[in-house]
């Protein structure tokens, strides 16, 4: 809703308070029950998954997050890695040849920047034209260097976040109960919708520090890496996840493959399939699993209705007269309602990404079959406080 959003309405102090209490509370009392769970059901998960003795918090337990999976993620997300960089040099040298050096040159930058180290193993993803501009502006043109202070608070964030990733694992056994189909079936319903706020929750803490890591690396070494993810609470659009959570990986698709397709320069149609086939890349760059397919179909028909939603509501022949009917206030909370349906499938489309198809299965049948006049009202209507503070954040930043 690109004209309306630019004029949102401010609400009232007091109920902006109460979208942040119950949104904040709901998070809080939703993993606590998710914690009792796991620790009543703790022995069986023991028996079934191996737990793991935790070191950090002292009589807590779960399968770690990077111990067992750290040789085969490293050799698997660094050759990924590889192959988007490798494409955005090819192509960039396609478009722009370099002017000096001839193929010596060539060898030394496809090296360089493919083998940067800070980068190498979890990207962010840089293209290759923001990185050799960057590499090519002398140092002493870099502006401001980090000083020690701002260093000492980036890695005090990455150590906070670290830990966080490691409270949650030990206090909520998320991973470990979403492997099995029983429990998820006996969760209670605030439960249930803690593992699912914790799975996104903990996959964005998680790239905090994948990502934070080597952007501070990156940043002494006077580059500017892409934006942090941003948190997944306040996401409320299939637009906003792909734009605002892997910033670099957005920036690449949009380059090399939405732009080069045609985009949104000829028409609904061709905007379409240029959309589709960047979707159709990331699920075959994550490996092109089945549910992966309906991860990224979830994906594409979320972006299509949300851009149809927006296109329709900001016609000439609707939106005079919703503008003359409903206050601006108002139309806020309509929005932030709409938004509610939207962020439903976009954690619907995450938890399948996440988790396989079991998971979206189970979800979808206990949330919208089984619970539709049970869970699925208060869901939305929490749901519905996470879309306004997502709105109260975007347009009056902290």
């Amino acid at each position: 809703m690109a004209k309306q959003s630019s004029t949102l309405a401010a609400l009232p102090r007091a109920e902006v308070c109460a979208y942040w209490v119950l949104s904040f509370g709901s998070h809080l009392y939703s993993f606590y029950q998710l914690h009792i769970f796991s620790k009543e059901h703790e022995a069986g998960l023991e028996r079934q998954f191996q737990l793991e003795k935790g070191f950090l918090i002292w009589g807590h337990k779960k399968r770690s997050w990077y111990q067992t999976e750290e040789e085969y993620y490293l050799l698997l997300f660094s050759v990924a890695v590889c192959g988007l960089r490798f494409i955005s040099f090819s192509l960039e040298h396609c478009w722009r040849p370099l002017e000096a050096g001839g193929l010596q040159q060539q060898v030394y930058w496809l090296t360089a920047y493919s083998f940067y180290h800070p980068l190498f193993f979890n990207g962010p993803i840089l293209t290759f034209k923001d990185f050799l501009q960057q590499m090519q502006v002398p140092v002493k043109d870099h502006g401001a260097r980090i000083t020690f202070l701002s260093l000492l608070a980036n890695a005090g964030r990455i150590c906070v976040w670290w830990f966080i990733a490691e409270y949650m694992i030990h206090l909520m056994y998320m991973h470990t109960i979403q492997a099995n189909e029983t429990y998820l079936e006996i969760l209670p319903p605030w439960a249930l919708g803690g593992l699912a706020l914790a799975l996104v929750q903990f996959f964005y803490v998680k790239y905090l520090v994948l990502f934070g890591v080597p952007s501070l690396l990156a940043g002494m070494d006077g580059l500017a890496p892409p934006k942090l993810p941003r948190c997944v609470s306040i996401m409320h659009s299939f637009t906003g996840m792909w734009r605002h959570f892997d910033v670099g990986l957005y920036h690449w698709l949009i380059r090399y493959i939405y732009i080069p397709l045609g985009g949104s320069h000829h028409g609904l149609l061709w905007k379409m399939l240029s959309t589709a086939l960047a979707f159709g890349f990331v699920c075959f760059w994550h490996g092109g699993h089945d549910y992966l397919q309906y991860w990224a179909l979830m994906n594409w028909v979320g972006v299509l209705v949300e851009n149809g939603v927006t296109i329709l509501i900001s016609s000439p022949l609707v939106y005079p007269s919703i503008e003359r009917c409903i206050s601006p206030a108002m139309r806020r909370r309509c929005l932030a309602l709409i938004s509610a349906f939207s962020t439903a499938m976009l954690i619907l489309s995450n938890l399948i990404f996440l988790g396989e198809n079991h998971v979206g299965r189970i979800m979808w049948k206990r949330v919208f079959i089984q619970g539709w006049c049970t869970v699925a009202p208060p869901m939305l209507a929490f749901l519905y406080c996470f879309a306004q503070i997502g709105l109260e954040w975007e347009h009056n930043p902290p």
